[in-house]
């Protein structure tokens, strides 16, 4: 183990891998992720879980910024990729999960090594720098702004930070159906 200990992170966030994940069932099997229907709530467990085990994962492996950038979590193919990743890796150290689980997991995180790779590079995502997702404008969409590189400086502050932001996004999602529920409910 090196000097520093990111499974002492990732466990202290994480606890013992258990059915009580948030996306887990009475049944204790673990769940996928649908990041589009989240509520806060259950967004920044997963959001502090995840970034937990990217921890964990890219000193455990020894994973390049070619592989896991600083800011992924600012990336949406990262994010799907890595949560996907998570969540089987979570099946596969399972007690009651089979035995060659881990075996399993390991094929998957080859490929998804393969493809961690090609996004990272579409995505333009380095060390010291970072820029948002190219997104090619079809015929007849609104041009989209131009994608401007910014220097990282803080990484952690920067995901804490972009949490917050989808925190408070989500947060307002629910406020106005909440809002739209009340008004329909009278």
């Amino acid at each position: 183990m090196t000097s520093h200990d990111p499974s002492s992170t990732f466990t202290s966030r994480m606890g013992v891998v258990d059915s009580q994940d948030a996306e887990s069932v009475d049944d204790g099997l673990v769940r996928p992720i649908n990041w589009n229907v989240l509520t806060a709530a259950e967004a920044e467990n997963e959001w502090l879980d995840l970034n937990a085990w990217v921890h964990w994962l890219r000193f455990a492996y020894g994973l390049p910024v070619a592989i896991i950038p600083p800011l992924w979590h600012r990336h949406n193919a990262l994010v799907l990729e890595l949560s996907a990743l998570h969540r089987a890796w979570l099946a596969s150290v399972d007690p009651d999960g089979p035995p060659g689980g881990q075996l399993q997991w390991h094929e998957q995180f080859t490929n998804s090594r393969h493809r961690l790779r090609e996004w990272v590079q579409l995505a333009g995502t380095k060390l010291d720098r970072d820029r948002p997702t190219r997104i090619t404008t079809w015929p007849g969409d609104e041009p989209q702004p131009p994608a401007i590189e910014a220097e990282i400086t803080d990484r952690e502050a920067d995901f804490y930070s972009f949490v917050a932001l989808d925190l408070a996004a989500r947060r307002s999602v629910e406020e106005r159906v909440a809002r739209r529920r009340a008004l329909h409910s009278t």
